[in-house]
């Protein structure tokens, strides 16, 4: 059987790609690998929405090199924003890529693969494989995706929404996504049936602007589309990503309101806590109207966790701006928070603007990193004694004999496995994949998250649980050691 492997940088719109691109490669007749050295095809899936993503897109190019000197019949492809971005400068910065598919191209891959595949079968007679080498495998590394393990059904990305037409000053988005391209309500919601069917206990509704999606027949909005999936049979946890604060009407907020499975968490994006930053971003909205948006979350969903995205070190940011973002932040607003220091991105209004030095924002950046950690952990700590709801995620990545789950409000937790928690084969069935629901007493916080004890699991999310045997464990040292992470 061919094989693909697939590595992804950038956002939730990119994961959903990369989940789009493994399905469409099985129907194509191709296994998904978790190791580049043992594939057929390799697939890059790349962001440039900030200049590092891009850097170690192209490094990876090159590292792949090594693949396609060994084995010249190997398939080097490129997807994604970078893609779109620089389909003419890719062939001359890495002219071994076979393939080149932009945001808006994916759809063709499978005719590629089944091409490439016919092309393979009739040269394999006469060219003997070479034997995998050990050594390269140790060399290139790297985190695949699409690799499907027993509890990877739990969850689905359901795309709504591609592109936009909002232009903020510092976004390549909607040079290399283009314009709002809604995807009809019809579809969306035979996808999310469909994704239930199989097992899905968690949809989330991705887009650029997801709350700003329309329904191109009918005129639906956002709020009516979360109302429409909600009354599906089967649906248990709804969430969404990334939203506008410019596109949360008063009445997509009392629609959101009245869906019982949403997940109490909204991610709000400000950027900046500057009017005059606002402004030169092009974020259509103030402080107080974003203010405003948060008031309303709070009166409708008190238990709602917010998190957001902000840049420091936009151009033209004075000290007295970022104290405005440090002030806001440190009011504890914000459950979490994803912050970066800016960075330039080619053809956009901001590239052309004085820079903010690199020391200045650096250390900016680390202040308020410093605050929003504070926030962060204050959140968690709130839930320590407490027996909380968690989806399965499957090990934890740093902790051996530990697992790893998500709560509605997107907190990591982990815990000792129970001494029910059977260890399978790849590809084997899950008794827990049956019962994803994990109920666990939280006994220490952390900024990552938080750690504690297996006390019962549930197959519905509104289910009374089933009590777990205890592990065996001091949970003294776990709430010590806790702090490596999970």
């Amino acid at each position: 059987m061919p094989s693909l492997y697939i590595e992804t940088f950038g956002c939730q719109m990119n994961e959903a790609d990369s989940q789009f691109i493994a399905e469409r490669a099985a129907s194509a007749g191709y296994s998904v690998v978790s190791a580049p050295e043992d594939a057929n095809v390799v697939v890059i899936n790349t962001c440039t929405v900030r200049d590092s993503a891009e850097r170690r897109a192209y490094g990876r190019m090159n590292h792949f090199k090594a693949l396609k000197d060994r084995d010249p019949q190997l398939r080097l492809v490129v997807t994604g924003c970078l893609a779109e971005q620089d389909r003419d400068r890719m062939q001359r910065l890495a002219p071994h890529v076979d393939a080149v598919f932009g945001t808006r191209e994916l759809a063709r891959l499978a005719d590629q693969l089944a091409a490439w595949e016919a092309l393979r079968s009739d040269e394999q007679g006469a060219v003997a494989a070479e034997p995998r080498d050990d050594m390269l495998r140790f060399a290139l590394g790297g985190t695949p995706d699409g690799i499907e393990n027993a509890f990877t059904p739990l969850r689905a990305f359901v795309t709504v929404q591609r592109g936009c037409s909002y232009y903020c000053t510092f976004c390549i988005v909607p040079h290399v996504r283009g314009r709002f391209d809604h995807r009809p309500a019809s579809s969306i919601v035979d996808e999310v049936r469909s994704r239930i069917a199989l097992g899905a206990r968690e949809i989330t509704l991705v887009g650029q602007t997801v709350n700003a999606w329309h329904d191109p027949a009918g005129g639906a909005d956002f709020g009516d589309l979360c109302k429409e999936i909600s009354r599906l049979p089967g649906m248990e946890r709804l969430s969404f990503i990334s939203p506008h604060p410019k596109d949360f009407t008063e009445k997509i907020l009392d629609d959101l309101a009245s869906v019982a499975q949403l997940n109490p968490r909204i991610h709000l994006p400000l950027q900046s806590g500057s009017n005059a930053m606002l402004r030169r971003m092009n974020r259509k909205y103030t402080l107080e109207r974003f203010q405003e948006i948060v008031d309303g979350i709070r009166s409708r969903l008190p238990t709602c966790a917010i998190t957001t995205d902000i840049i420091v070190g936009f151009p033209g940011e004075t000290e007295l701006d970022f104290r405005a973002t440090l002030d806001y932040v440190a009011t504890g607003v914000f459950a979490n928070a994803f912050t970066f220091i800016y960075s330039i991105r080619r053809g956009t209004p901001a590239a052309r603007w004085e820079q903010v030095p690199g020391d200045v924002a650096a250390e900016r950046f680390a202040r308020l990193v410093d605050t929003q950690n504070g926030a962060t952990r204050a959140y968690h700590d709130r839930k320590v004694g407490k027996v909380v709801r968690a989806l399965i995620v499957g090990d934890a990545k740093k902790r051996d004999g530990r697992l790893s789950a998500k709560t509605p409000d997107n907190v990591t937790v982990i815990a000792p496995k129970p001494p029910d928690f059977p260890l399978v084969r790849s590809g084997e069935p899950h008794p827990y994949a049956d019962t994803p629901w994990l109920d666990v007493a939280i006994a220490s916080a952390h900024v990552w998250g938080c750690a504690g004890t297996v006390v019962g699991k549930a197959q519905r999310f509104a289910d009374v649980r089933d009590e777990v045997e205890a592990p065996v464990i001091d949970l003294a040292a776990e709430m010590v050691t806790g702090a490596a992470g999970t």
